[in-house]
């Protein structure tokens, strides 16, 4: 990710070509959020779809509100005491004119605030996969608030703003390792902690309602990933963004072969959701590794990642966490794996000329800066997050009742349901109406009709 704040005597003129590439590459990674919606949303049972998709669209507005206000001031405003930035004139962006350029760079700083935008988005939304089926939705909006506001901001300030401690001790970081992978599992891990299993966890079927849904999430989150990645490095002048385009496409595909590989050794099947897991394992590894490796360190980074995060989603049953949609086995493994194989893998012909342990840096100083920022992002995130939902949990109350639970949080929470099953009876003219059809009164028992077999294999 390019520096916050560089003060140049010469400031280079806009680029239209450049400015072009980010708009169109923010446009990329604001479609990351609804494919994300679409992810989870297949994967949860018939009667909380709707839930978890209006969990990542309610991020499109509360935090595109909260970044123009202060979070872009918070993250890349001027740094004090390498933990918070501040600028006035970013406050409400009434400081930014239409040409003013992003230091040291050929765009906007408009465009350059819309891009990082973005990424506030969609981090807290990576989150709600962990809470499926058991969380208000105005609490968790609330949780939302604080949580961008308290974690996410800081964080960013602290891997890609100038002045951060990350960012000052070498953390390679391209995209987003740390500030947005580690950053969300963490966050969710220290929340579902707190807030408990969900009713029947271990015991009753939670099989994804849709998996052609959980296909097309996957399949826009790898589309919409190439702006995520390339467009971190903020132009196309030295061939550093393609280079991560490159790799971004490498390491999911290896991802994705490597976890279907390792659920036919162990389970004797590739499942398609499976490979849609597979191939978002690949895009979290490469998110900070890309712009550091080769494209034979992206095949590595991806095929590690993707055995990695494949054994890491049963984790949950050993230790009795209810990770509903496997963001901590995914996310924060796959970001961990990520990051810290940055000091085993950078080539240093990449974004920087620092090398890795097999490229000639045997006393493994980029891998202890690795270490560093993973280990201080998992810790905050974590902990913070527990905090805030213990406190929201104690005050507006974080879990729908057990009854709206079990009959679904769709209807409780937003007074919808995802289909409307009235009419699939079919049949002929004349014939008899099934019971309740037309009545309006769709019942969620129908979410537990799921007859296919076809599942996620953990180790249980």
């Amino acid at each position: 990710m390019a520096p916050a704040i560089l003060l140049a005597a010469d400031a280079p003129k806009l680029s239209a070509a450049n400015t072009g590439f980010m708009l169109i590459a923010s446009a990329l990674v604001l479609l990351m959020t609804p494919g994300l919606a679409f992810f989870y949303g297949g994967m949860v049972r018939v009667k909380s779809t709707l839930n978890m998709l209006m969990m990542s669209f309610i991020s499109m507005g509360v935090v595109t509100i909260l970044w123009v206000l202060y979070g872009f001031s918070m993250s890349f405003g001027t740094d004090h005491g390498s933990l918070i930035g501040w600028s006035s004139g970013f406050v409400g962006w009434t400081g930014i004119g239409k040409t003013d350029l992003w230091p040291g760079y050929t765009i906007p700083v408009f465009v350059f605030a819309v891009f990082q935008m973005m990424f506030a988005i969609i981090t807290p939304a990576l989150i709600s996969g962990a809470l499926a089926d058991r969380v208000r939705f105005s609490a968790w909006t609330v949780f939302l608030v604080l949580w961008v506001t308290l974690v996410y901001f800081p964080v960013a300030h602290w891997v890609w703003g100038t002045g951060g401690w990350a960012y000052k001790l070498g953390v390679i970081d391209f995209a987003g390792g740390t500030a947005v992978h580690i950053n969300a599992g963490a966050a969710a891990l220290g929340v579902i902690l707190v807030i408990g299993k969900r009713v029947g966890f271990k015991k009753d079927p939670m099989r994804p309602h849709s998996l052609p849904l959980v296909m097309l999430g996957a399949g826009l989150l790898w589309f919409g990933w190439f702006g995520f990645n390339a467009g971190s490095w903020l132009g196309n002048d030295d061939g550093v963004g393609p280079l991560m385009f490159v790799n971004t496409q490498i390491a999911t595909a290896a991802a994705m072969l490597a976890w279907l590989g390792y659920e036919k050794i162990r389970h004797g099947a590739c499942t398609s959701l499976g490979a849609a897991s597979g191939a978002v394992a690949g895009l979290v590894a490469i998110t900070p590794s890309g712009g550091a490796v080769t494209p034979l360190g992206a095949i590595a980074v991806g095929a590690i990642a993707g055995v990695a995060c494949a054994s890491a989603v049963g984790l949950k049953f050993r230790f009795g966490y209810d990770d509903s949609l496997d963001v901590v086995g995914v996310h924060m493994v796959g970001g961990i794996i990520g990051s810290l194989l940055v000091g085993f893998f950078a080539s240093g012909k990449g974004q920087s000329t620092a090398t890795g342990v097999f490229y000639g840096d045997h006393s493994f100083t980029q891998l202890w800066k690795q270490c560093a920022g993973v280990g201080g992002v998992l810790a905050y995130s974590l902990i913070v997050s527990a905090v805030l939902a213990f406190l929201l949990d104690k005050t507006l109350g974080m879990r729908v009742t057990q009854d709206e639970e079990v009959s679904g949080i769709d209807r409780a929470q937003h007074a919808e349901t995802a289909y409307d099953f009235s009419g699939a009876g079919g049949g002929v003219l004349g014939s008899a109406a099934p019971a309740g059809a037309g009545s309006g009164k769709q019942t969620d028992n129908r979410a537990g009709q799921q007859t296919g077999k076809q599942t996620r294999k953990v180790d249980a």
